[in-house]
């Protein structure tokens, strides 16, 4: 009729009683988070994989900007179809693909558990995020603003004769409207 009290002791086993710990719950967690950075690691695109899909999905960026854009939702939205679709660069102009040549440089860097490539051009010298590689999938985020098209002067005009004032400069003493104004220190400073 009376139990003997068993103290801390039950009678589930030891696996159980561990994944049920805290410290339990810890370690299985971080036995995960080794798996997956071990497939991240051994997943990551290269480099040439990288810059080859990711020119694809610039042309399609550049293939689906034919109407006016509404938002940046687009872009994000084409991005996301971009992701398992190929390009058909038969149908951008030459000089369209020409002049992305010309004034834009795709450099991509791989790093330890995923990979980033960068669009470099005069508007962004340091380069612009434009995809991101992890776990073998590479996934755009070019937006159309970000590609550059077209240069033109910087200084129009660099470097000619100044051209004087059209204004008359006038004496402020003879006008009666206008009256100097001299800063001064407020005595209470």
């Amino acid at each position: 009729m009376y139990q003997q009290d068993r103290g801390y002791r039950t009678n589930e086993p030891i696996r159980k009683a561990f994944m049920h710990s805290c410290l339990g719950k810890i370690v299985i967690l971080g036995i995960f988070l080794l798996i997956a950075l071990c497939v991240a690691y051994f997943t990551t695109p290269t480099e040439k994989e990288m810059l080859v899909e990711m020119d694809d999905n610039i042309i399609e960026c550049l293939q689906a900007n034919d109407s006016i854009k509404g938002d940046p939702i687009d872009d994000y939205v084409n991005n996301l179809g971009s992701i398992f679709t190929v390009s058909d660069s038969t149908q951008i102009s030459e000089e369209v693909m020409k002049a992305y040549r010309m004034y834009n440089k795709l450099e991509a860097y791989r790093h330890t558990f995923y990979a980033t490539a960068r669009l470099v051009n005069n508007m962004h010298p340091e380069g612009v995020r434009v995809g991101v590689g992890v776990f073998g999938l590479i996934i755009p985020t070019v937006i159309y603003k970000d590609i550059l098209l077209d240069v033109g002067p910087v200084h129009k005009g660099y470097n000619q004769k100044i051209i004087q004032p059209t204004v008359p400069d006038t004496d402020l003493g003879s006008n009666p409207n206008i009256q100097e104004f001299h800063y001064k220190r407020n005595p209470d400073d």
